[in-house]
C-alpha cells in the first residue's frame, strides 16, 4: 500500500466524472451504486492503508508518492505529492468513512429529487477535494484542495437554487470564505519569502534545523508570527469561528446531508488540520499560539449562547458546530494538538449523527424544521430517538461516551497549561452545550404537542437505509471515546499512534497534574454537563420552570440571544450597504456610465465627426478631384523647396 495509497483521492473523482458525464442517462441505482462504491473503494484503501501504516517503524510512519512535477519557476518546485502521515491518515479515515455513511444515508433522503445525479456528483467531487487538502504534500496542492471543498460547499449549500434564501446562503458562504482565503495566500507568499519552498517537510527541517535562525518568537511579532496569524485567518473562515464564522448557519439551506458531511463532519474541520499540520510554525509563535486559543473560547461560549433559544433544529446543530469547532482550536492554542485532533474525531461521528437524525425528523415531519412544531416523536419514531439521544449524551459529555473523553481531555490541558479563563468558559459552555442538545431532544420527541396536531399530518420513520448509517454512528458514538484514554483510566491509543507525526512539536502540551486532580476536574465537568442536562429538564419536561416567563423577565436578553446578537445586521450596515452604494453610485453610476462609457462613446463621436468632414470631400466632381491633386502636388513642391 505504501505504493498505491495515492489512488485513495481518485475513487471519488473518477465517480463524479461518471455522474456529471453520464449521470443523467443512468438508473437511480446505477447513479447510487458509483457514488457509494467510489467512496467504499476509497475508504477501503484507507483502511489496508492504515494497517501498513501501523506495520512501520515510528521514525518511518510515513508515505510518499509524487506523481509529476506541476510547478517550476527558476528555484521553486512544486510537486502534485501526496503523503500519509499519523495525522493526515486519521483525517482519511474519518473523510471516507463518515462520507461513506453519508453517502449510503443520502440515496433514501435524495430519493426522488430531480437533481439526484447532480448531488452525487458534487458529492464526489467535495471527498476528491477533501481528500487532495488532506494529502498533499505542500501548502500550494492543499490550497487546490482548499478552494476545491469551498466551491463544492457553494453548489451544495446552494444545490435548491431555485430557492432564493439557498442561493443566497451559497453565494454568502463564497464570500466569507474569500475573506480567510485571501489572508491563507498572503500567508503562503511570506511562507515562500522565508524558506524559498512551499513543501511541508521542507518548512520543518528548516524551522527544526537552523533553530538560531528561526528562533521562537516570545513576546514580538515576527515574520513567523505574522505568518502563523494569517494561516490562521484562513482557517478561522473555512472553520467558521469569530468573525468570520456567519457563513455557516445560513449553509443550513442545504440538503440535511450536505450539512452532515461538509459543515460538521470534514470540512470545517480543515482550519484545525492547518494548525495542526502547522504545527511546527505555529510552535515558533506563542502569541499566534494565544490567539488561536482565545479566538476559539470565545467562538465556543458565543456560539453556544446564541444555540440556547434557536427553534430550526439545524440552526441549533449549526451554532453546535460552530461552538465545538471552537473547543478545538482552544487545545491546539494551548499546545494540545492531540486533544484538539481527538476531539475532532469524535465530533465527525456524532455531529454527523444528530445532522442525520435531524434530517430523518425533517423526512419524516415532510419538511417542517421548527422545533415548536414537533413533539411526542420518540413514539412515531423510536429508532431515530434512540440514536439522537446517544448523539446528544456524547456531545453534552456524558461520562462513558465519546464526547466525554475527548472534551474533558480539552478541559484538562486548558486547566493544567495554566490557562484558568478560558478552562473557567469551557466549562461554561459545556454546560450550554448539554441544555440546548437536551433541549432539542426533549421538544422534538418529548410531551409537547403531537407532531401530527402541529404539522397537520402524522410522522413516519425513516427507511432502513437511512436508520443503518445512524445506527453505526451512534456506536461510533460511544466507542470511538476509548481510543484517546486519559492518563488515570488507560493508554491514550490516539496519541501513540500521532506522536510520529506531533511529538516533537508538541513539547510542553500535556501540562502538569496529578491524576488525583485530573479526575476531580474530569468529575467538574460530567457534574456541569449533568446540571445543564438537569435544567433542560426541568423546562422543557418536568415543567417547573418556564421558559417564556424567563424570556419575559429578560426581554434584551432574550432578543440578544435569539436575533443572534444582530451580527448579521451589523455586517449588512457596515460592509455590505456600504459597498453596494460605493459600487452603486461610484462605480456604475459615476466611473462605469460616466467615464468609461463617456470615452467609448466620445471615440465613437469623434470618430462620426471625423468620417462626417472626409465624407464630404468625396463629392463626385472630377474638377474637385483634380484640384484637390493639384493643391496637393503644390504642397510636395513647397516642402521639398523650403527643406
Amino acid at each position: 500500500m505504501s505504493d498505491w495509497f495515492w489512488i485513495i483521492p481518485f475513487f471519488p473523482l473518477a465517480g463524479f466524472l461518471v455522474l456529471g458525464l453520464v449521470g443523467r442517462r443512468l438508473p437511480v441505482a446505477a447513479v447510487s451504486l458509483t457514488a457509494c462504491g467510489s467512496v467504499a473503494l476509497s475508504f477501503v484503501t484507507a483502511l489496508f492503508s492504515w494497517q501498513a501504516l501501523l506495520r512501520q517503524p515510528d521514525e518511518a510512519r510515513f508515505f510518499s508518492q509524487r506523481l509529476f512535477t506541476w510547478i517550476a519557476a527558476g528555484n521553486f518546485q512544486a510537486d502534485f505529492s501526496f503523503g500519509l502521515n499519523p495525522l493526515s491518515m486519521v483525517m482519511v479515515l474519518v473523510i471516507t468513512g463518515v462520507g461513506l455513511l453519508i453517502h449510503i444515508y443520502s440515496t433514501g433522503y435524495m430519493h426522488g429529487d430531480p437533481g439526484y445525479p447532480r448531488f452525487f456528483a458534487y458529492l464526489n467531487l467535495f471527498l476528491f477535494a477533501m481528500l487532495t487538502l488532506v494529502m498533499a504534500e505542500n501548502y500550494l496542492l492543499l490550497f487546490v484542495g482548499w478552494e476545491g471543498v469551498g466551491l463544492c460547499s457553494y453548489l451544495l449549500i446552494g444545490f435548491w437554487f431555485e430557492k432564493p434564501a439557498a442561493a443566497s446562503a451559497g453565494k454568502k458562504a463564497f464570500l466569507v470564505n474569500r475573506i480567510g482565503d485571501a489572508a491563507f495566500l498572503l500567508g503562503l507568499f511570506l511562507l515562500f519569502y522565508q524558506f524559498g519552498t512551499l513543501d511541508f517537510r521542507g518548512i520543518e527541517h528548516a524551522l527544526h534545523s537552523e533553530p538560531l535562525h528561526f528562533p521562537v518568537e516570545t513576546g514580538q511579532i515576527g515574520t513567523l508570527t505574522l505568518t502563523a496569524l494569517l494561516l490562521f485567518v484562513g482557517a478561522v473562515g473555512k472553520s467558521a469561528q469569530i468573525p468570520l464564522y456567519v457563513w455557516l448557519p445560513d449553509a443550513m439551506e442545504g440538503p440535511t446531508p450536505v450539512s452532515a458531511l461538509i459543515h460538521a463532519a470534514t470540512m470545517v474541520t480543515a482550519g484545525i488540520y492547518l494548525v495542526v499540520r502547522s504545527s511546527a510554525l505555529f510552535t515558533r509563535a506563542p502569541l499566534a499560539m494565544e490567539t488561536v486559543a482565545v479566538v476559539g473560547m470565545l467562538t465556543a461560549v458565543f456560539a453556544a449562547t446564541i444555540g440556547l433559544v434557536q427553534r430550526d433544529i439545524k440552526r441549533v446543530l449549526a451554532y453546535s458546530t460552530v461552538s465545538q469547532l471552537g473547543y478545538m482550536f482552544a487545545a491546539v492554542g494551548v499546545g494540545a494538538f492531540v486533544g484538539g485532533m481527538f476531539h475532532l474525531v469524535t465530533h465527525a461521528f456524532f455531529k454527523a449523527l444528530l445532522f442525520l437524525g435531524a434530517g430523518s425528523v425533517i423526512h419524516g415531519l415532510h419538511g417542517e424544521q421548527d422545533l415548536f412544531h414537533m413533539g411526542n416523536l420518540r413514539k412515531q419514531m423510536p429508532r431515530t430517538f434512540a440514536v439522537m439521544l446517544v448523539g446528544m449524551l456524547a456531545i453534552a459529555g456524558v461520562p462513558g461516551l465519546s464526547g466525554f473523553f475527548s472534551k474533558d481531555e480539552i478541559l484538562w490541558k486548558l486547566f493544567s497549561s495554566g490557562h484558568t479563563w478560558l478552562w473557567i468558559a469551557g466549562l461554561a459552555g459545556a454546560a450550554m452545550t448539554a441544555f440546548y442538545t437536551a433541549r432539542l431532544i426533549l421538544l422534538a420527541f418529548g410531551s409537547r404537542p403531537h407532531g401530527e396536531e402541529a404539522h397537520g399530518h402524522a410522522a413516519h420513520e425513516s427507511p432502513a437505509v437511512m436508520v443503518v448509517p445512524l445506527v453505526i454512528l451512534a456506536l461510533l458514538s460511544i466507542a470511538a471515546g476509548w481510543i484517546g484514554l486519559p492518563a488515570w483510566l488507560g493508554t491514550n491509543h490516539l496519541e501513540e499512534f500521532l506522536s510520529p507525526a506531533l511529538a516533537v512539536h508538541a513539547e510542553g502540551a500535556h501540562g502538569a497534574g496529578s491524576h488525583s486532580t485530573e479526575i476531580a476536574a474530569a468529575a467538574l465537568s460530567s457534574g456541569i454537563a449533568l446540571l445543564g442536562i438537569g435544567a433542560a429538564l426541568l423546562f422543557y419536561f418536568y415543567r417547573r420552570l418556564d421558559p417564556d416567563a424567563l424570556a419575559g423577565r429578560f426581554p434584551f436578553l432574550y432578543r440578544l440571544l435569539r436575533n443572534k446578537y444582530w451580527v448579521d445586521e451589523l455586517y449588512r450596515g457596515v460592509f455590505v450597504q456600504p459597498c453596494l452604494w460605493i459600487s452603486r453610485r461610484v462605480f456604475w453610476l459615476y466611473w462605469d456610465q460616466e467615464v468609461i462609457d463617456g470615452l467609448v462613446n466620445g471615440t465613437g463621436r469623434i470618430l462620426a465627426g471625423a468620417g462626417n468632414i472626409l465624407r464630404r470631400l468625396q463629392s463626385g466632381s472630377v474638377r474637385d478631384y483634380a484640384a484637390w491633386l493639384c493643391a496637393g502636388a503644390l504642397t510636395v513642391l513647397l516642402y521639398l523647396l523650403i527643406v
